[in-house]
């Protein structure tokens, strides 16, 4: 009877320990596929890790991180945002054309203000309105985009005479202790993000909002205001990309983030955030992101044709969101 008992509890361990190291590799999968990704392109081509190549990577994701930290906020609360991709070109556009009348610093404070406020306006309508937030930010989508063609008259801004103010230029292109600017943003930024959403009373509220609106309301939480806020961070990392990204190509684009919304959501979804809402880890989300660059990268090494490439990219959005359902399905 005890034998029996012990190989009842022995193979009760084994199973127990195959669903362990089962469920730990697929928690796991978005840094395999990273790695293999990397591997198999390092085997392809002698380019890839080269030190050249490898800060045209880091410098590709360091604007599209901080767009997906944000968006790993609205997506942990239940939502998704459209509109990003053109709050990055209107908050580059606004802070270059501010920054020319009033200085680097009330720049950069325009820009990321811009896209705050883009995001609060999206919070609103999803929160107090009701309206989807598909509709929503498709909305507002068109609209930040038109705004950003009227602004610039649909001309890149790149100055007057005297150009962009030297210092702004200096933070596109140049280093401290050897490490661009442009890659000690996200670092930071990670680290304080990171804080507040894993750490912090309302990082827990944006869990709990995303997990069950209405179990959430129930124990107490502001919903609402909880959604106006992650849409508003949204807004905000958007708008710091944007500064970001005029920063890099020395001008303010109104054409510049295209398709940025796509990328940020399909890598976020990538790093393990469930479309549902209530799940989501920041730096998976980055882990996400890098594989959509590191994707980018590869082809362009490879000489695959950009027709390709769009085809590859959307193929990859199109996996993401199919792997969100099955998990979703499997709970």
């Amino acid at each position: 009877m005890n034998a029996a008992h012990s190989d009842h509890r022995e193979a009760t361990a084994r199973r127990s320990g195959i669903r362990i190291t089962g469920r730990t590799l697929f928690e796991q999968m978005p840094i395999i596929t990273l790695v293999v990704l990397a591997i198999g392109t390092g085997l392809l081509t002698d380019r890839f890790f080269t030190p050249t190549n490898l800060v045209n990577i880091l410098l590709q994701a360091s604007v599209m991180a901080i767009v997906a930290m944000g968006m790993t906020f609205v997506i942990v609360s239940g939502g998704f945002d459209l509109s990003v991709g053109s709050v990055v070109a209107l908050s580059g556009c606004v802070a270059t054309w501010v920054m020319m009348q009033a200085g680097v610093a009330v720049g950069i404070g325009a820009g990321v203000a811009i896209g705050a406020l883009v995001g609060v306006v999206n919070g609103l309508c999803v929160a107090k309105f009701k309206v989807s937030p598909f509709i929503t930010t498709l909305g507002t989508m068109v609209v930040v985009r038109g705004l950003a063609l009227l602004l610039t008259d649909g001309r890149p801004i790149v100055g007057d005479d005297d150009g962009l103010p030297a210092l702004f230029l200096a933070l596109g292109r140049d280093r401290v202790l050897g490490v661009h600017y442009l890659i000690w943003v996200p670092l930071v930024l990670f680290g304080l993000l990171t804080w507040l959403l894993h750490m912090t009373a309302f990082g827990r509220r944006v869990f709990a909002t995303g997990g069950g609106r209405e179990a959430a309301f129930l124990a107490g939480i502001d919903v609402d205001r909880i959604t106006v806020a992650a849409y508003a961070w949204c807004g905000a990392l958007a708008g710091v990309a944007g500064v970001m990204l005029a920063a890099r190509l020395q001008s303010g684009q109104p054409t510049a983030g295209e398709f940025y919304e796509l990328t940020a959501i399909a890598a976020v979804v990538l790093g393990g955030a469930s479309l549902a809402g209530g799940e989501g880890k920041l730096y998976k989300s980055i882990v996400g992101v890098f594989i959509m660059v590191v994707l980018a990268n590869s082809l362009n090494l490879l000489n695959v044709h950009s027709y390709w490439q769009r085809i590859a990219v959307g193929m990859v959005i199109i996996v993401a969101a199919a792997a969100d359902q099955m998990k979703a399905r499997k709970r």
